[in-house]
């Protein structure tokens, strides 16, 4: 790394998937009140609500969710047009 370059506050924090609890430890300048300590060190600590290990494009695993049934509606009324064709 090139010297007076980086961020005084550049350090290792730990960024956690709050979704799935996956935590991976990166260098970051990101500000964090909260700490975790992992293998007794403590380090800043960075919740997620989505990263690549739980995001659907990258997991392969669509979710639908159709609370009013739109859907479902949705394929009867249309869904059944090329089959009438």
């Amino acid at each position: 790394m090139k010297e007076g370059i980086h961020p005084s506050n550049y350090r290792e924090v730990v960024f956690k998937d709050m979704s799935n609890g996956e935590t991976f430890i990166t260098r970051s300048t990101v500000a964090s009140k909260e700490t975790i300590e992992i293998d007794g060190v403590t380090y800043p600590l960075v919740k997620l609500e989505i990263t690549s290990s739980s995001h659907p494009y990258f997991t392969g695993k669509q979710k639908l969710v159709d609370t009013a049934g739109r859907v479902d509606k949705f394929m009867q009324r249309y869904g059944n047009r090329k089959k009438q064709q």
